[in-house]
């Protein structure tokens, strides 16, 4: 069932009205206190705004309120909320009674060009079994590796208070989101009015409520958290034991993507004792037929993994560390994982982990351009006739240790620059790779390049092209070569 916003939509348009008025929008915060005091309120600090504001600022009651849960007036909010009467307000469960005055219910905040309904953070508010999760590290890393190409339908699953769903409606016709507390649908369905958005929204568990139907582009910040079966928090516990949500994931995207469509989410899973990590879920990516990249960021000991996630003093804490002893895990990864629906027999699957992981979505995109060059490209002689251009942010590090009384070089790495859409690279490469680098550039073919290569370093040309053949492959999945005609230069 559709799940309907806080308010009829008369007062979305009341409340979107006080917003814009008191200046609560990205531009309004920047024309009233600079973009410096501005970005603080971005990053959470809303003190420096307070102080410029002055108590009976519409605007200061609505950060006041809204991002730091104070108590106000009754007057003072009504004057903030205003033409919204406080009564709507309050029926709405958008603000409340508390003590003398009245305080924000939830959290309202601004997101870019946006608004952002959710439950306020502790120590504003303490965490409920049925918290509903704001603007978070985890989903703002989701947002910025996303593939952002056009597309038809968008899933946005656990869709929690919309802040993925925002994103897609930028670049997709038809936005569904799923989620199995029917408030967090509220909330976002409040999210989307107020936004001026249309968005399918659907109660129930992962992929149940859209059953044999299938999606452009899937994203999903899933309740992952690694733990014992039985769910505390339902936004961090998806009561799977242990990892198995990220197989259901997996497993779950052939069946749910439209050929070419991208499943991206984040998770994360076991390293346990005797077991290999990245093999385990390359059997999983491979069982399910699709391209895959999965990249993990970090890992984390057991005992600084629980003190990371435990939410509530309650929480049993050396429980949930004894289990983790128990099943063998000694450390837990997080990271992201791309699926996409290729329709290639052999689907190419890559396991790895960079601390320059993916943080873009034109990153990502790039990296499948590369890996469908590559398919398409294998034989040596394709590679020899090939043309390529090095992006003019590649630089080469040679790294030297001390011998004697002087230096021996030890090593060489190849880097890119990090830019909008582009995650820095930084990968230590044979010298044969190192100088093939330098060599190239777009007017000739990589066999000719290869002869003056040999030529340089008085070397046989079948014996260099035997030894730099291999090479070619890993500098254009590195992003170091990029093959004249394929779209991209990341």
């Amino acid at each position: 069932m559709d799940q309907q916003p806080l308010l009829d939509p008369a007062g979305i348009g009341r409340l979107r009205e006080a917003l814009s008025a008191a200046g609560y929008t990205l531009e309004g915060l920047s024309e009233r206190l600079g973009e410096d005091v501005a970005g603080q309120v971005e990053g959470g600090d809303i003190v420096p705004a307070l102080r410029a504001l002055g108590g009976d600022d519409p605007l200061a009651t609505l950060l006041a309120t809204f991002t730091a849960g104070r108590t106000v007036t009754a007057d003072r909010m009504a004057a903030a909320l205003a033409p919204l009467p406080l009564a709507d307000a309050l029926a709405a469960g958008l603000v409340e009674r508390h003590g003398d005055g009245v305080r924000a219910a939830l959290s309202l905040e601004v997101y870019g060009p946006w608004w952002l309904l959710a439950d306020l953070a502790p120590p504003a508010r303490p965490i409920a079994p049925d918290h509903v999760l704001g603007i978070t590290g985890s989903a703002l890393a989701l947002a910025d590796y996303t593939v952002r190409r056009p597309v038809g339908t968008a899933l946005d699953l656990c869709t929690g208070d919309g802040i993925e769903a925002l994103h897609l409606s930028q670049h997709a016709d038809r936005v569904t989101g799923t989620d199995l507390l029917p408030r967090a649908l509220r909330l976002a369905a409040t999210t989307a009015a107020l936004n001026g958005l249309d968005w399918e929204l659907l109660a129930g568990d992962m992929f149940a409520p859209v059953a044999g139907r299938r999606f452009d582009l899937v994203v999903a910040n899933p309740p992952f958290i690694v733990k014992p079966g039985t769910p505390s928090f339902v936004y961090r516990d998806g009561g799977r034991p242990g990892d198995s949500l990220v197989a259901e994931m997996i497993a779950a995207a052939p069946d749910v993507l439209t050929p070419g469509g991208h499943m991206q989410f984040e998770g994360e899973w076991a390293h346990r004792a005797g077991a290999d990590w990245a093999e385990r879920l390359a059997g999983l990516a491979a069982d399910a037929g699709l391209d895959a990249w999965i990249v993990e960021a970090n890992a984390f000991e057991p005992k600084d993994y629980v003190e990371h996630w435990a939410t509530s003093p309650e929480e049993d804490t050396a429980g949930w560390l004894e289990w983790l002893h128990a099943e063998g895990i000694e450390s837990l990864g997080w990271g992201v994982v791309t699926l996409r629906n290729s329709g290639h027999a052999s689907p190419t699957v890559r396991v790895e982990r960079r601390e320059a992981w993916p943080r873009f979505g034109g990153d990502v995109a790039a990296w499948f351009a590369r890996q469908d060059w590559l398919r398409a490209h294998r034989s040596a002689p394709e590679l020899l006739a090939a043309r390529y251009e090095v992006p003019e942010d590649v630089t080469l590090h040679v790294e030297s240790v001390r011998a004697g009384q002087g230096w021996a070089v030890d090593g060489h790495r190849l880097s890119t620059a990090g830019s909008y859409d582009r995650t820095p690279s930084d990968e230590r490469v044979p010298a044969l790779a190192a100088a093939l680098v330098g060599a190239c550039d777009d007017a000739l073919p990589l066999s000719e390049h290869l002869a003056r290569l040999a030529g340089e370093q008085g070397r046989d040309v079948a014996g260099l092209v035997e030894e730099a053949l291999p090479l070619v492959p890993e500098l254009v999945e590195g992003g170091f070569l990029h093959p004249v005609g394929m779209p991209g230069l990341s």
